[in-house]
C-alpha cells in the first residue's frame, strides 16, 4: 500500500512539472485547469469528466466542477500552450521523424443536442460492399514516432460538415500535414489506408 501511495505521488508529481513546462505563461486558472484534466484523464484512465473529477477530490459540488472543466474545454488549445508543448515534441523525436496521420470518426447515432453534428461514414460497421452512415464527427490526428517509438499528438481536430465555413475533410487533413512539416525540416508521412497518395505528392513532393 505505502509504495502504490509512493507511486501515485511520483506520477501525479510528474505530471504537475510537465503541466507546469507548457501552461507557465498562462493566467493562473488556466494553468489549474491544464493540470487538473491532464492528472485527472490519467489517472482515472478515461476522457470522461465525471471521471476526471472523482480523481481531483475537490470539496465542490461535482457538477460545478464539471462545468468548471468543460468551459475551460470549450476554449480550445491556447496558443501559448501550444507552442512550448510542440516545442518539447521535438526534443523527443528524431531528426526525421514518422508522422502518422489518421483521418476517422466519432458517431452519435442517438444524439439530437449535440453542436454541428453532421453525417459521416462509421468505419465500424462499413465494409467494401457497403456504406453505413450516421450522425457524428470526423475526427484528424497527426502523431509522430519518439526515439522511443512512442506516438505523440502533434494534431487533433473533431470537424464536422455542419460547421459555418466548413470546407472539407481533406482540408483539415492538409492542416495537420502542413503543421507537421512546419514542425520538422524533414519527415516521412504515414498515411490511413485508402487516402489518396496522388494529392500528398502533389502537395508534398
Amino acid at each position: 500500500m505505502a509504495n502504490f501511495t509512493s507511486n501515485t505521488y511520483k506520477m501525479k508529481r510528474e505530471i504537475l512539472t510537465f503541466t507546469n513546462k507548457i501552461s507557465k505563461h498562462l493566467p493562473k486558472p488556466e494553468r489549474k485547469f491544464t493540470a487538473d484534466i491532464t492528472y485527472g484523464m490519467l489517472a482515472s484512465g478515461s476522457c470522461l469528466l465525471t471521471d476526471v473529477v472523482d480523481q481531483l477530490h475537490e470539496d465542490s459540488k461535482k457538477i460545478n466542477i464539471v462545468d468548471r472543466l468543460s468551459r475551460h474545454l470549450e476554449k480550445g488549445t491556447p496558443a501559448k500552450a501550444a507552442v512550448p508543448y510542440l516545442q518539447m515534441v521535438k526534443k523527443w523525436v528524431p531528426s526525421e521523424p514518422v508522422i502518422h496521420i489518421d483521418d476517422s470518426d466519432v458517431a452519435k447515432p442517438d444524439g439530437y443536442k449535440f453542436e454541428a453534428l453532421g453525417i459521416v461514414r462509421d468505419g465500424s460497421e462499413s465494409t467494401y460492399t457497403k456504406n453505413v452512415y450516421k450522425k457524428g464527427y470526423h475526427v484528424t490526428e497527426a502523431c509522430v514516432l519518439t526515439t522511443s517509438n512512442h506516438p505523440v499528438s502533434i494534431f487533433s481536430r473533431i470537424h464536422s460538415s455542419s460547421e459555418k465555413d466548413y470546407k472539407s475533410a481533406n482540408a483539415i487533413t492538409f492542416d495537420a500535414m502542413t503543421q507537421g512539416a512546419a514542425l520538422f525540416e524533414k519527415a516521412a508521412f504515414c498515411m490511413d489506408r485508402g487516402y489518396d497518395v496522388y494529392k500528398v505528392r502533389n502537395k508534398y513532393p
